[in-house]
């Protein structure tokens, strides 16, 4: 492996890119890079692209391939200075140079496109979003298919790098970096300013690599960003240090290159390093490139950087031959590496629905993924309990759940709480109120306003084997992040159980004393239906916490709802369980048996049921389902088959509600059994209005409860 360059070269860097060496090193060819494997990879990088743009695209058998040629020099070089074990680096689909230059399996590397067995998906995601685990050494992040997605979660890897280094006292992260490569595109979304944000405000260990080709597919740079160059657009931006260059030069790729990666490694800061690259074909392979001039098209093809390559090495470092033997070479392993990928077995389809959620193997040993969360390293978490410790005062949700993570905070030091407003004001509900002056700023902090960031960063956070636990005001204020969190839910299925990010998105909404648009709204719904999400729903102060603790030990995403008109209401209150208290995932509470009909239920219409059950006196089975998903199917139908009748009652609009679901599957499993329609009580399809009377006469009113209650009871 190459090693990283200790030190600065001495050269003065112009936004030009050129440089004016004061040294030696400025008339040689950077000498800290091993330049024959260099030209090799290349060669390797530029032989799958042909084959698969020449030979695999045109035979359907690899539906999604983007280039890297023009790109492929650049990367190479990074992916050579990124050596340190805890380095991890976050792309995007035209990033496969850098990948190969940090270790990737040419099969493999070939055998994704193809969608074959094995590799980094299985066959599950397209072949150009990309993976490496890596045990042992750098790491490559889960890629994902949306532009400037890469940014937050590279940005929370960073910050784990300074957390593991200084609070966890981990020598061994002293050095990391974290690079986020994108295009010039992608500095124009929100996931690029985000980042950009938490890097410099935080000072963290990040590199920002720009690769500017002009084009975001066929929008010009100038369309962007002012000017077309985002490192001038931020030359006054704090904290952030920016660097320029040629990436289709050898001399001044490897110079900014190695400048940027040693002064994030020195502890100086972020970087932004830009450097000028050429696209030597379409943004993909369906593209013709006809809104580029052909005199256009010559003039990048001249500034090849291979051209430039074998200018440099041939003859000062080796012959002719030798560079056509380095690239005949680079042809027969590349079509040695195809003809193995093409030899894997489609991949098979009865294990497709795997990995959605972590999993046990038959001994009931978890199957674990290689990297993200606390289970891979086998942390030890305190004892736990599922009886709760013998009574003592009522507590509110919002005291209930303080203490919570307050125990959780003091018993895990990988665990880390962030938020908008969660410190020192302790959340717009007080529930984090005084755990920052109790477990210092670096555990429990507030962050820049960007939901995407928020959730992004936790990606990062979790990847490095750390429990992060992110506070969304409200559930509304999850929208901006919506991308983030469904590529967060869907990372262990898409990577085949070799990455994961076990986080806790806590999240208050719903009605309160009034309502609106914006605060109010629950629509779990959305979680519930996006993969590799668990959904906890509690309903009192008691579930809250055996809810929240299982979350937090748990090795999946969890999306923990804090109702609103729960957190300080008086029905919701509980005595605390205790410090070791859990409530299993999936499992519902029988709140009172009954014959007539079964009430399935959740969150704050827990109590409206049980207000109605009594007014409306009749047998009544009430069961409170905590947690969405999973939910207890169990429980719930062989109530359904006992009682005949089922209705569902919920918050969220009634259309596609969770209620449906429930719904659609009593109606369909105790078929045979009903005595009366499958029925539903849910908010009408309206947002919550803020007047309280237009509140309430959306709202399932415990009269609406109690008179369906009589009316299937009744009916025959």
């Amino acid at each position: 492996m190459d090693h990283p360059f200790e030190g600065t070269s001495g050269q003065e860097h112009h936004r030009d890119g050129a440089f004016h060496g004061r040294n030696a090193y400025a008339m040689t060819l950077a000498p800290h890079f091993d330049w024959r494997r260099i030209a090799r990879l290349m060669f390797v990088s530029r032989a799958m692209d042909r084959v698969e743009e020449d030979k695999l695209v045109p035979a359907k058998k690899v539906s999604y391939q983007f280039s890297a040629r023009g790109h492929d020099l650049a990367q190479i070089l990074l992916g050579s200075l990124l050596t340190h074990r805890h380095d991890a680096a976050g792309g995007y689909y035209r990033s496969r140079p850098v990948l190969l230059a940090m270790g990737l399996d040419f099969e493999d590397a070939l055998a994704g496109p193809l969608g074959r067995a094995g590799g980094y998906s299985d066959g599950r995601d397209i072949g150009v979003v990309c993976n490496f685990p890596n045990p042992g050494g750098p790491k490559v992040l889960p890629m994902a298919g949306g532009v400037g997605t890469q940014y937050t979660p590279v940005a929370g890897w960073a910050e784990a790098i300074q957390y593991h280094a200084r609070i966890l006292d981990e020598a061994e992260y002293s050095g990391a970096v974290a690079v986020a490569l994108g295009g010039d595109g992608s500095v124009a979304t929100n996931g690029f300013w985000s980042a950009l944000n938490i890097a410099t405000t935080r000072r963290l260990p990040m590199m920002f690599y720009i690769e500017d080709n002009g084009y975001g597919l066929s929008v010009p740079s100038d369309r962007q960003v002012p000017g077309g160059d985002v490192a001038a657009n931020l030359a006054s931006y704090g904290q952030l240090k920016i660097m320029t260059g040629d990436g289709t030069s050898p001399r001044s790729a490897a110079t900014a290159l190695t400048e940027a990666v040693s002064w994030v490694r020195e502890g100086r800061g972020p970087v932004l390093c830009r450097l000028k690259v050429v696209r030597l074909a379409g943004h993909s392979a369906q593209d013709t490139q006809t809104y580029k001039s052909p005199d256009e098209v010559a003039q990048e093809q001249s500034k090849d950087p291979i051209l430039a390559l074998r200018s440099e090495l041939v003859p000062s470092q080796m012959t002719a031959s030798e560079w056509s033997a380095l690239e005949s070479d680079a042809e027969s392993t590349v079509h040695a590496a195809l003809e193995r990928a093409l030899a894997r077995p489609q991949p098979e389809p009865a294990t497709v629905h795997r990995y959605a959620f972590a999993e046990a193997d038959a001994d009931g040993q978890p199957i674990l993924q290689a990297v993200g969360g606390l289970w891979p390293a086998r942390h030890r978490f305190a004892p736990s309990d599922e009886t709760p410790e013998p009574a003592g005062p009522r507590i509110n949700m919002v005291t209930a759940i303080r203490r919570t993570l307050d125990a959780e905070l003091a018993s895990n030091p990988k665990l880390v709480l962030f938020g908008e407003d969660i410190g020192p004001k302790g959340g717009v509900h007080g529930v984090t109120l005084g755990l920052q002056a109790r477990h210092g700023a670096d555990r429990v902090y507030d962050t820049s306003l960007s939901e995407e960031g928020i959730i992004g960063r936790a990606m990062g956070l979790a990847y490095s084997g750390l429990m992060p636990v992110a506070e969304i005001q409200f559930r509304k204020y999850a929208d901006p992040a919506q991308e983030q969190l469904n590529d967060l839910g869907t990372v262990r299925w898409r990577t085949n159980n070799r990455f994961a990010a076990p986080v806790v998105v806590r999240t208050p909404g719903g009605f309160a004393k009034v309502g609106d648009p914006w605060h109010s709204q629950s629509d779990e719904t959305s979680f519930v239906h996006a993969v590799g999400w668990r959904v906890a729903v509690p309903s009192n102060a008691e579930d809250a916490v055996g809810l929240l603790r299982s979350a937090l030990r748990g090795n999946d995403p969890t999306f923990f709802f804090e109702h609103r008109s729960l957190l300080d209401g008086k029905w919701a209150r509980r005595p605390y369980p205790g410090d070791r208290f859990v409530v299993p995932f999936g499992r519902a509470r029988r709140l009172q048996s009954g014959d007539a009909l079964t009430i399935v239920t959740w969150g704050a219409m827990v109590e409206r049921c049980e207000l109605a059950a009594d007014r409306a006196q009749r047998s009544v089975e009430l069961i409170d389902l905590r947690t969405l998903m999973p939910w207890d199917k169990e429980m719930v139908l062989a109530s359904v088959d006992r009682t005949g009748r089922c209705l569902v009652v919920h918050e969220d609009v009634a259309t596609a509600g969770f209620g449906a679901e429930v719904a659609a599957t009593c109606a369909t499993e105790c078929f045979l059994s009903l005595r009366a329609p499958v029925d539903r009580l849910a908010v009408r399809d309206v947002p919550l209005p803020y007047n309280p009377t237009l509140l309430q006469s959306v709202l399932p009113s415990v009269e609406d409860i109690a008179a369906k209650i009589v009316e299937l009871t009744e009916f025959n």
